[in-house]
């Protein structure tokens, strides 16, 4: 039975999948295919997502093809309660809604793995920590599953170099048509939106700080700059300065920029990347945002601590005001801003990962017991096909090469 916040939600909840699908057009097709083929049958797929529209017509996706579907959310704040009460309405299991509790967040990742799955997806390693520790009686039937963050794939990776990896996991989030494109645009769009929305502010002529120039980074601060920002970037790996350096950019130490931003981004991945001592400094009126996984990377508890007076100021922004007078703005409570206090990417973004999603769920299927318990990429050809898919929905063609061209280039 699902765990959601009000049933009678589910007709917005219901506009906005219908919404998202007619920008969708891989996974419209990957759908009508799975119809047809129903690469799941017999077989159930627990996921671990942010649960909004998109996450929603991929659930749809995933039963179309046979599949019972088991959804919970992967963040305390970006679940949309009208979107989880379509799905429930709809029949399948849901446990989330926005706001949880640490404990009911556990809570409901419990639940959804109690269905004993056959594959899953998860978004930054929620539910393979749970198999991996204290639910590993739900993992006894398991084929494998996809993680499409970086945060998550981290994890992963260290499990597996551990000797500690007891699944096997497809890598969405380093294939091109995700990261290319998801991370890059998607994060890019979606963070400055959820940041303009949320605090009605210029960004034009302001100073942005963005920690971190992996692709997530890069796309934000393209954005940025395109909306008029001079924009700063923070960073630990000296070829991701460099590049930021020839992309035209500012670099600069995260205790150097701290005392000259008028908006901080943080996309590292990482914990305590904006600290105390970065607090002392920061001009009134600042923002602090984070668009990485987990609300780690901006210290909180070092904020409160120092604060005098902390206030919702108004929604999904709080309000610390330091002994000087001086006062810090936290949007979205340090968690994902784009999802949190926003919509997430758009939604023909999302269409390229979740269809990655969708066809690697089908290739593991397929393959079930043939492969080694490690993190694999995702197939050349799953990746090449959504590309074609795409370029096909956008009416745009390609060359190919001819016979004495592919002799050329890989004849012996």
């Amino acid at each position: 039975m699902s765990e959601i916040k009000d049933i009678k939600l589910a007709p917005s909840g219901h506009d906005k999948i219908a919404w998202v699908k007619s920008y969708m057009p891989v996974l419209n097709l990957i759908n009508e295919e799975f119809s047809r083929t129903k690469p799941f049958a017999g077989l159930k797929i627990a996921m671990s997502i942010h649960l909004e529209a998109k996450t929603a017509y991929l659930a749809q996706t995933l039963r179309a093809g046979g599949a019972e579907v088991y959804v919970t959310g992967c963040n305390p704040l970006s679940t949309q309660d009208d979107v989880a009460a379509a799905l429930a309405e709809e029949g399948f299991e849901v446990n989330a809604w926005r706001g949880v509790t640490d404990e009911e967040y556990e809570r409901h990742l419990r639940k959804t793995l109690s269905c004993v799955p056959d594959l899953l997806i998860d978004d930054g390693g929620d539910l393979m920590s749970l198999l991996h520790g204290s639910c590993r009686e739900y993992g006894k039937n398991l084929i494998g599953g996809c993680e499409e963050t970086t945060t998550g794939i981290r994890r992963l990776l260290a499990r597996q170099k551990a000797g500690k990896l007891e699944y096997t996991m497809i890598n969405v989030n380093d294939a091109d048509c995700k990261h290319l494109f998801d991370n890059r645009y998607g994060t890019g769009q979606s963070t400055l939106d959820g940041i303009m929305n949320t605090t009605n502010l210029m960004v034009a002529g302001k100073k942005v700080v963005v920690a971190g120039y992996g692709w997530c980074g890069k796309g934000f601060a393209m954005r940025a700059r395109g909306m008029g920002a001079v924009v700063i970037v923070t960073e630990i790996d000296p070829v991701r300065a460099i590049e930021a350096v020839m992309d035209g950019f500012l670099v600069m130490t995260m205790d150097e920029a701290a005392r000259v931003g008028d908006i901080f981004v943080t996309l590292t991945g990482c914990c305590d990347v904006i600290r105390r001592e970065h607090f002392e400094v920061m001009k009134d009126g600042v923002l602090l945002a984070n668009a990485g996984h987990f609300d780690v990377e901006i210290d909180k508890k070092a904020l409160a601590e120092m604060a005098t007076e902390v206030w919702q100021r108004k929604p999904n922004i709080t309000g610390y005001r330091m002994p000087d007078g001086r006062v810090l703005n936290l949007l979205a409570e340090g968690r994902l801003v784009n999802l949190a206090a926003g919509n997430g990417h758009p939604a023909e973004i999302m269409d390229m990962s979740f269809a990655l999603q969708a066809k690697s769920l089908e290739y593991l299927a397929k393959t079930a017991g043939t492969l080694e318990k490690k993190v694999y990429p995702v197939p050349a050809e799953i990746d090449a096909e959504v590309a074609r898919l795409k370029l096909a929905s956008l009416d745009v063609k390609i060359d190919s090469l001819s016979a004495e061209q592919e002799e050329y280039l890989y004849g012996c």
